[in-house]
């Protein structure tokens, strides 16, 4: 592996940012942009292409972890964060989260990279078209098991990609559970932490023997660039946090939309058919 080129530490600073901003104002963790750029960066780092989508994946939830921690202090604040759901969705989180890393671990990296691209498409379709008449916001207490399975939903989907898994969790909080949109994103945020961390500690798990880890690494982890990345996602975190809580942004959410299925459609092309 060489050493990061200036531009490349410089692209890591701002993409970081961008991502720490956006899991503070939609929710959604951050990996959905971090994971990209990783597989830009890695490759062009030099990183062993067996190994390039792993250590995207893995040092993705790494980051997400103290993001998404940053970003549940900030709606904690607010009082979007009902502490009682966010244990139950928590432990439906963890086992997803479990069995979302080791089904990575099962696949190739060009099948991780072109799925990925498919789930970001689906992400951007369902935000640019999907808007369900959204049911009454619930009064009553929520059964444990439904606060489970969206957990454990989450779980997977946020270990399998490497992201955050809000993208799977706000939507089900608000339909499936009725809970207001602010505190379906801060629960989420909090599911978030959990989910990522398992997630990360998964992928270290399984790459821990690997032969081909580029320096600073722990399994699919790498340490030098959480350690370049997370502290600008942090901060801009809590910044997204204070727009999202102000802000109506559905034109915000179509314009990333439209960049995911741009950046989806280009993994797809260089998994499957370059």
């Amino acid at each position: 592996m060489g050493a990061f080129a200036i531009s490349t530490i410089l692209f890591f600073v701002v993409l970081g940012s961008l991502a720490g901003f956006l899991a503070g104002l939609l929710g959604i963790g951050g990996g959905i942009i971090l994971v990209p750029l990783f597989l830009w960066a890695f490759d062009v780092t030099g990183f062993a292409p067996e190994l390039l989508v792993h250590i995207a994946f893995g040092t993705s939830l790494a980051i997400i972890v103290p993001t998404a921690f940053s970003s549940t202090l900030g709606h904690r604040k607010r009082g979007n964060v009902e502490w009682h759901q966010v244990a139950y969705l928590c432990l439906g989180g963890l086992c997803g989260a479990l069995v979302g890393a080791w089904l990575a671990s099962l696949l190739s990296g060009d099948w991780l990279k072109g799925l990925f691209g498919v789930m970001q498409i689906v992400v951007a379709l369902q935000m640019i078209l999907f808007h369900p008449r959204l049911p009454p916001e619930r009064s009553d207490a929520v059964p444990v098991w439904p606060l489970v399975a969206v957990g454990l939903a989450g779980g997977v989907f946020s270990a399998f990609f490497g992201v955050g898994g809000g993208v799977i969790a706000v939507p089900l909080m608000v339909i499936a559970l009725s809970f207001p949109i602010h505190l379906a994103v801060g629960n989420s945020s909090a599911l978030i932490v959990i989910s990522s961390l398992s997630g990360a500690l998964s992928y270290m798990f399984h790459g821990w023997d690997s032969n081909l880890l580029p320096p600073f690494s722990l399994g699919y982890v790498n340490c030098l660039v959480f350690a370049l990345v997370a502290p600008f996602s942090i901060g801009m975190a809590r910044m997204g946090v204070r727009v999202a809580s102000r802000t109506a942004h559905d034109k915000l959410i179509r314009i990333f939309a439209v960049l995911l299925v741009l950046v989806g459609l280009r993994m797809i092309y260089h998994a499957w058919f370059a």
